[in-house]
């Protein structure tokens, strides 16, 4: 997908206070980041941001860090964020960075669950490895995530979906729930954020995808 660049959306970034720069400087260091001790979920990909902010409204224990690679897209989010409705929200911060980064950002165990909302499916198979579910992302994210840490997956592409499902079990993680329709699932849909495009994709009838897995320290990696 071509992104419309805007030239502001650097400069607007950089300035923001809510943005964090050079987040590699802060590997290890997130509690001082937000002046507490509170577990740290982090959402890749967050698009406009208006899930992160949402559950970081409805959940001030914890610390929330919204990842996004395209700064023309974080755009969109901070100007949500300086709204009336979030600008008051102290647990929530901003990353513009490539996910592939991501133990670079954090140190292992930092990272209490990671959101992945309506990722690229990255159709063509040559480009599986790109899929924010694979093995090879999997690896990645077990570097940051503390043990027994989860991730949760939505998305209405039901072959991203399956394609998902079979590389949590590949990668010897444990899948904990799955749904191939959250919103008629009564105990998954419990409390659920929408994103912006879930909205979207379910207002059109098109059913949405959710898995739970949780990463375990086998005694072989100890």
């Amino acid at each position: 997908m071509r992104l419309r660049n805007i030239p502001r959306a650097r400069e607007t970034i950089q300035a923001h206070p809510a943005v964090v720069k050079n987040p590699e400087l802060q590997k290890g260091c997130w509690a001082q980041v937000f002046g507490n001790g509170r577990p740290v979920r982090i959402e890749i990909g967050m698009g406009k941001g208006r899930f992160i902010m949402n559950m970081a409204k409805a959940h001030p224990e914890y610390n929330f860090i919204g990842i996004e690679r395209y700064s023309s897209v974080l755009l969109r989010a901070v100007e949500k964020y300086d709204t009336e409705e979030f600008r008051e929200l102290t647990n929530v911060r901003f990353i513009c960075m490539d996910a592939m980064e991501i133990s670079d950002v954090f140190a292992p165990g930092e990272v209490e669950r990671i959101y992945l909302n309506f990722s690229d499916p990255w159709p063509k198979a040559r480009h599986a490895r790109r899929r924010l579910t694979s093995k090879e992302f999997l690896a990645r994210y077990e570097r940051v995530l503390k043990e027994d840490g989860l991730l949760e997956f939505k998305t209405d592409n039901t072959g991203l979906f399956e394609f998902s499902l079979e590389q949590i079990e590949e990668a010897g993680w444990t899948l904990l729930a799955h749904t191939y329709d959250l919103h008629h699932n009564e105990e998954l849909n419990q409390g659920n954020i929408m994103t912006e495009y879930e909205e979207k994709f379910s207002a059109k009838g098109n059913p949405i995808n959710k898995l739970i897995a949780a990463y375990t320290v086998m005694e072989e990696r100890r």
